[in-house]
C-alpha cells in the first residue's frame, strides 16, 4: 500500500520573489525599495549590499525630511561567498524582516568569493584531476543550499541581477542581439517575477502570473508592488481560516479537537500570528489549545481552573497537542480495568531541569518562589504548593513553556511575565463571569 496521499490543492497567501535586472543606472536598487515599502506594510525592511554601499544613497538624510529617501536597514557584504548570503538570510530571519533585498545577486555567481571563484579554488585543489569539470560538485551543492536558503526567507525576497549586452559579428559588421543577465543561466526561473529594467523602465519578462505578463512601467513601485501581491493574495491564508472558525461563536471541544488536528496535518501548528484577544505574539497551536481547554467539559472536579498557556514550543509540544495539554478524552488510549490509571507523577530528570528553565527566563531566586507557583498554576490549569504535586505531563508542559520563552535571550524575563500577567488577565476574566452567573436573578 502507497504511503503517500494526495490533499485537494488550494492556492495560499504567498510570498513575493522578485529579480530587477539591468545594467548599471538603470533603476535597480530604486526600484527594489520603492517596491519592498509597499511590500513590507509597516515592516521593516533590509539590504544585504554588495554595491560597495549604493543602497546607502537611498537612505534618510538627518534633517533633511524634504529629500526623497527610504527607510531601511543596512549590511555591507565585501566577500560574497554562499556562506555569507545563507548567514544574512538568517540574520534577517531573527530580525523578523519584511523583505530582504541582495543588491546584487550577481556578485554571488561573479564576484569576490562567489560560485564562479569557488569553481576555480576546487578545480586547484590537490588531486582535482578532472580541473573545473569536477570542481562543480561541491560548488553545485553550495548553490542549492544558497537558493534554499534565500526562497525559504519567510519574508519577501527582491534581488537584483546585472546584465550586459551581447554582441554577434558577421564579417565586418557587429550587431547586438540581447542582453545577458550575470548570473548561472536559468536563474530567472528561481522566482516568480523578473523585471528588466533599461532607464528607469521597467518591463515584467519572466512570470508566473498571466496578469502580469508583458507589463510595462516606468519607475516600478508601491503600485506595481500592490498588483505583485494580488497575484498572491488571490488564495486564502489558511492561518487565518482556522483562527476564523476558532473564534466563532459557539466553539465546542470538538471543534477545537478537529481545528487542532487540520492544523497539524498541514504543519500549521507553529505558525506565527496575532493572538485574538491579547494581540500578543503567538503561535497557532498554543492558541488553538488555549481556546479548547476553554470550553473543555469540567472533568477533574477543579472549580473555574485558570486557562493553561498560550505559550508551548511550537516544534515540540504542539505536535502533541492538545492530547496531553488538555487531557482529552477522545484522544486518550482506552483505560486497562485491571489496572490503576492514576497520573505518572513528575520525573526526577523534569525536577531538575525546571530551576534551570525559570532561571533563564528570571525567577530562579529562592525569593521566587511565590512566583514560581503562580507561573505554573497558570500554565498547566490548576493550583499546586508544591512542584512535587505536579504529574508527569504537567511538567512536560510546563517545561515545553518555559523552553520557550528561555530561547528568547534578553527579552526572556519580560516576555515571559508578560505571557503571565496575560493569563492572570483572562483567569480574573473568567472568575468575574462565574460570579455573575452565581448571582440569584430576580424573579
Amino acid at each position: 500500500m502507497s504511503t503517500f496521499t494526495f490533499a485537494p490543492a488550494t492556492r495560499e497567501t504567498a510570498k513575493a520573489r522578485i529579480a530587477v535586472q539591468g545594467p548599471g543606472g538603470s533603476g535597480k536598487t530604486k526600484t527594489s525599495l520603492r517596491m519592498a515599502e509597499a511590500l513590507a506594510a509597516g515592516g521593516l525592511i533590509g539590504v544585504v549590499d554588495s554595491e560597495r554601499g549604493s543602497a546607502l544613497k537611498y537612505a534618510p538624510v538627518p534633517g533633511r525630511p524634504d529629500i526623497e529617501a527610504h527607510e531601511f536597514v543596512h549590511l555591507p557584504m565585501a566577500f560574497c561567498s554562499p556562506e555569507n548570503l545563507i548567514a544574512a538570510v538568517k540574520s534577517a530571519e531573527e530580525a523578523r524582516l519584511a523583505v530582504l533585498i541582495i543588491d546584487s545577486w550577481s556578485h554571488y555567481w561573479a564576484g569576490k568569493g562567489g560560485l564562479l571563484a569557488r569553481v576555480d579554488e576546487e578545480s586547484k585543489k590537490a588531486g582535482n584531476y578532472g580541473g573545473k569539470f569536477t570542481a562543480w560538485g561541491p560548488v553545485n551543492e553550495l548553490e542549492q543550499d544558497m537558493l534554499d536558503a534565500l526562497l525559504n526567507f519567510p519574508g519577501h525576497v527582491i534581488v537584483t541581477m546585472r546584465t550586459k549586452n551581447e554582441y554577434s559579428m558577421e564579417g565586418k559588421n557587429v550587431t547586438k542581439v540581447g542582453v545577458k543577465t550575470v548570473q548561472r543561466e536559468g536563474a530567472e526561473y528561481e522566482v516568480d517575477v523578473v523585471i528588466d529594467m533599461v532607464a528607469g523602465t521597467g518591463t515584467v519578462t519572466k512570470t508566473r502570473y498571466t496578469a502580469l505578463n508583458g507589463a510595462c512601467v516606468h519607475h516600478p513601485g508601491e503600485a506595481f508592488a500592490e498588483a505583485i501581491l494580488e497575484q498572491l493574495g488571490q488564495g486564502v491564508d489558511p492561518v487565518q481560516v482556522i483562527v476564523d472558525e476558532l473564534i466563532a461563536d459557539g466553539l465546542t471541544y470538538e471543534k477545537a479537537l478537529e481545528l487542532h488536528g487540520r492544523a497539524k496535518g498541514r504543519n500549521l501548528l507553529g505558525a506565527d500570528l496575532m493572538h485574538p484577544k491579547t494581540g500578543a505574539p503567538a503561535k497557532l497551536g498554543p492558541v488553538i489549545v488555549e481556546y479548547g481547554q476553554a470550553v473543555k467539559p469540567v472533568t477533574t472536579g477543579v472549580t473555574s481552573p485558570p486557562p493553561p498557556s498560550s505559550a508551548t514550543t511550537a516544534g515540540q509540544a504542539d505536535d502533541s497537542r492538545p492530547a496531553e495539554e488538555t487531557r482529552a478524552a477522545p484522544l486518550d488510549p482506552p483505560a486497562d480495568p485491571g489496572q490503576d490509571q492514576g497520573p505518572t507523577p513528575v520525573t526526577a530528570p523534569q525536577m531538575r531541569m525546571m530551576h534551570a528553565c525559570f532561571t533563564k527566563v528570571g525567577l530562579g531566586s529562592k525569593d521566587s518562589r511565590e512566583h514560581r507557583l503562580r507561573a505554573t498554576a497558570l500554565i498547566i490549569g490548576r493550583q499546586i504548593g508544591t512542584a512535587n504535586e505536579l504529574t508527569k505531563d504537567e511538567a512536560q508542559t510546563l517545561l515545553d513553556t518555559l523552553t520557550n520563552y528561555g530561547e528568547r535571550g534578553e527579552t526572556a524575563a519580560s516576555d515571559f511575565a508578560a505571557m503571565v500577567r496575560g493569563l492572570e488577565d483572562a483567569a480574573r476574566e473568567i472568575a468575574e463571569q462565574d460570579a455573575r452567573r452565581s448571582v440569584p436573578q430576580p424573579a
